[in-house]
């Protein structure tokens, strides 16, 4: 087994808006990453064991790096994403007000692209393609 630190030629990344409240941007991200892991899925590992035998589910096999930005800037992020056709989840401030999946996409759906009240996304591409997309995003604190 390699010491060596692995080094990705992809990265993961969610942008969320800069205004949301602490627990919001908890559950979004959860959701956001969610969607990445079903449509890309060799971002996953392998599943855990514990010393004892204990089997645990897999996870991202690389970093998720967070980033938040203004209304603005995850609009144009949102841009770049669509025009490098970039694997990507979104959420809308629409979906606070749902409680289940079938209504969460029909609010999606119920909106035209470039009226979209985004307050997060996520987006998976290789390293540059992602970070053109995160122009003008600050790391999250």
């Amino acid at each position: 087994m390699s010491t060596e630190p692995m080094r990705f030629d992809t990265k993961i990344a969610v942008l969320l808006r800069e205004d949301l409240e602490p627990w919001q941007r908890l559950n979004v991200t959860a959701f956001l990453v969610s969607g990445l892991g079903t449509a890309v899925p060799e971002v996953i590992g392998e599943p855990y064991e514990d010393a004892d035998g204990v089997r645990y589910l897999p996870m991202f096999r690389q970093p998720v790096l967070v980033f938040e930005g203004t209304k603005e800037t995850l609009t144009a992020a949102h841009a770049r994403a669509l025009s490098r056709a970039l694997p990507r989840s979104l959420f809308t401030s629409d979906l606070f007000a749902t409680g289940n999946d079938r209504d969460n996409r029909a609010a999606v759906r119920a909106v035209g692209t470039g009226d979209l009240d985004l307050v997060g996304m996520a987006v998976h591409g290789p390293k540059n393609a992602v970070d053109k997309v995160l122009k003008g995003a600050r790391m999250h604190p």
